[in-house]
């Protein structure tokens, strides 16, 4: 961690996470909050991001996620990872 706090962190999302808007929202969320990453939908129906920021704002944006009306967060594998310097936003890919 930096001296302000920020982490990366790459994250594999299980439930119910495509076809539901997740990226769209991640997105949208994470910009609101300030955060920056990508997200992207894998083939085996999973879901890829990686997101950083403050620990306390990526808590933030997974509950802002897990409440979406369609979407359903049964399991998240994470692990902290290196920042990425000048990243300037929150991105859906693929």
């Amino acid at each position: 961690m930096n001296g302000k706090g920020i982490i990366r962190k790459h994250m594999k999302i299980y439930g119910r996470v495509q076809g539901v808007g997740f990226r769209y929202s991640a997105c949208y969320s994470a910009s609101q909050l300030g955060l920056t990453g990508w997200v992207r939908n894998e083939w085996d129906g999973t879901v890829e991001m990686e997101v950083q920021g403050t620990e306390k704002l990526i808590q933030k944006l997974m509950a802002m996620l897990d409440g979406g009306r369609f979407i359903r967060i049964e399991e998240i594998e994470e692990t902290e990872i290196p920042l990425v310097e000048d990243e300037r936003a929150f991105k859906a890919r693929g």
